[in-house]
């Protein structure tokens, strides 16, 4: 892979998928991205995937929107320029930009039990660089804001050095692009956090694909029993991929799932996953964990006004209750190893895939997902 030298230092017009206003269709426009400054990394977006993160900030519904604004968040690359300071990294090297970072200096990066970093975690509301907190993009000399720091909806995009994980250039990236965020995610919870025992039964609340992907991790773990647990039936055939052994839809049952999942794993499952932020589903998937060993981990953001509600005796009967951030891995640490995963063959990624389309047709992207439609729409940034 050639690198992109020739433009270093200079300023590079390109194509990108600008939100002018809440809701509203993005619009393909020229953008001027600025260089990078110290400790940033100018990349080169190859590929890159909607997310439900992308969705919900693009609607701005109960939110204070920062707008215009160019969204983005899973994707893969290649370095085209670095900023002072960058030393892990050169111009072609191929990446992963990531939403929360890893500086590797704060109390979190440098403790081996946390992956939530001081500097660079996740920040929806800042539109702008750490550095000088101004933009790197701009129409006609005026600001288009940034989304959690890495705006890959943008042919070209500037990013902290310590939201970039560098990983094997062998990787193909029209498939590990997915792994920036919700499959990432969802692998981890199980794999880092859950850590079911070989021969172990799983329940997983919400079969979108972050759920799907805890499922995924639960099959690698070598579960002997993965249980989904949804409200739409229709995801039950499609889970089979993933993993999954059986399906209970609460609709179906007169009582709380809770006690329908304890009634048929004897007692209770030994790891449950929540990962549909339905704070009621929370608090199934931590009743329905078995006493003495059981584990539930929350991935699910909830509504800010819920409260978590369970009888003091769960957690006096040895239940335990986890939470869990991006899987707890840490982006520049961690994810090239999960790419790694997906190269030995260990983690299938392509069926995640379900769509695929070429930047001019990014709204079609927005499409499916507000359709529920599949589950990952690659958008292919030179098309």
């Amino acid at each position: 892979m050639s690198t992109c030298s020739s433009t270093e230092g200079q300023v590079i017009r390109c194509k990108a998928a600008v939100a002018w206003g809440p809701g509203k269709p993005l619009v393909i426009e020229e953008v001027e991205v600025a260089p990078p400054q110290a400790m940033e990394v100018r990349l080169k977006i190859l590929f890159t995937s909607l997310c439900h993160t992308d969705v919900y900030f693009w609607e701005a519904k109960g939110q204070t929107p920062v707008f215009p604004r160019i969204f983005g968040h899973e994707a893969a690359g290649i370095v085209e320029s670095v900023g002072e300071g960058v030393t892990e990294l050169k111009p072609g090297d191929h990446v992963l930009p990531v939403f929360t970072g890893e500086c590797k200096e704060c109390r979190h990066c440098k403790s081996e039990e946390s992956n939530m970093c001081d500097l660079l975690r996740i920040n929806t509301d800042r539109g702008v660089m750490l550095n000088d907190g101004k933009s790197r993009f701009s129409i006609n000399g005026k600001p288009i804001y940034h989304f959690v720091g890495t705006s890959t909806f943008s042919e070209y995009t500037v990013v902290h050095v310590g939201c970039v994980a560098k990983i094997n250039p062998e990787a193909p990236l029209d498939k590990v692009c997915v792994l920036s965020c919700g499959i990432s995610t969802g692998l981890g919870a199980t794999l880092n956090v859950a850590k079911p025992p070989k021969g172990s039964t799983v329940a997983i609340f919400g079969l979108g694909a972050v759920g799907l992907a805890a499922a995924e991790g639960a099959r690698i773990a070598g579960a002997s029993r993965i249980i989904g647990v949804d409200l739409n039936s229709n995801r039950f055939e499609e889970a089979k991929k993933f993993g999954v052994t059986e399906f209970v839809n609460p609709k179906d049952y007169n009582k709380p799932v809770q006690e329908v999942l304890a009634e048929i794993t004897d007692g209770g499952v030994d790891r449950s996953i929540e990962c549909t932020g339905s704070i009621n589903a929370m608090i199934s998937a931590f009743e329905c964990v078995h006493d003495g060993w059981g584990v539930a981990v929350l991935v699910g953001v909830p509504n800010k006004d819920d409260a978590f509600r369970t009888h003091p005796i769960n957690v006096l009967n040895e239940k335990t209750l986890k939470g869990t951030f991006f899987g707890n891995y840490k982006p520049r640490t961690d994810l090239p190893s999960v790419v790694e995963k997906y190269m030995n063959k260990e983690l299938e990624l392509e069926k995640f895939i379900t769509h695929e389309v070429p930047f001019s047709e990014i709204n079609k992207a927005f499409e499916y997902m507000l359709k529920g439609a599949g589950l990952r729409c690659i958008i292919h940034m030179g098309a």
